[in-house]
């Protein structure tokens, strides 16, 4: 089910994330750090100002991750609520176009496909476009 929310009172964040594929699975990472510490989601991350969200993930991807990707098409602009800020979460096809899959800020990372695409704790703006991603695989 997508729950959609806006309160205007809220802080808001925009962020970017890479569904980076390879073949029939898709690439998730588990968060090393804060409130969301162990719950899984979709490398990237914020917005700088004057920054598109292509732009963002091409930045982030580098930073987080020490590869270089390929942004292809939007997927879904996930709008959310969480308890203490409001999200605008980009979610966009990817794939990996150089260097490695290094974790320089998550805890762990996977490789998953239709099989185990829900057997971890995704995010829950992230779980929102899970099913849009399973009909892809």
């Amino acid at each position: 089910m997508l729950r959609i929310c806006i309160n205007p009172t809220m802080k808001h964040i925009e962020v970017a994330a890479a569904v980076i594929r390879r073949g029939n699975e898709i690439f998730a990472t588990r968060r090393g750090y804060g409130e969301f510490k162990d719950w899984w989601e979709f490398p990237g991350g914020k917005l700088e100002a004057g920054e598109s969200p292509e732009q963002a993930l091409v930045r982030e991807i580098r930073e987080e991750l020490d590869a270089e990707i390929t942004v292809g098409n939007l997927i879904r602009t996930v709008e959310w609520d969480y308890p203490s800020f409001h999200l605008t979460l980009h979610c966009f096809w990817c794939r990996l176009s150089g260097g490695t899959l290094h974790l320089n800020e998550h805890e762990a990372a996977a490789w998953l496909d239709k099989d185990t695409l829900y057997s971890v704790k995704w995010l829950p703006a992230d779980d929102a476009i899970l099913k849009e991603i399973e009909t892809s695989l």
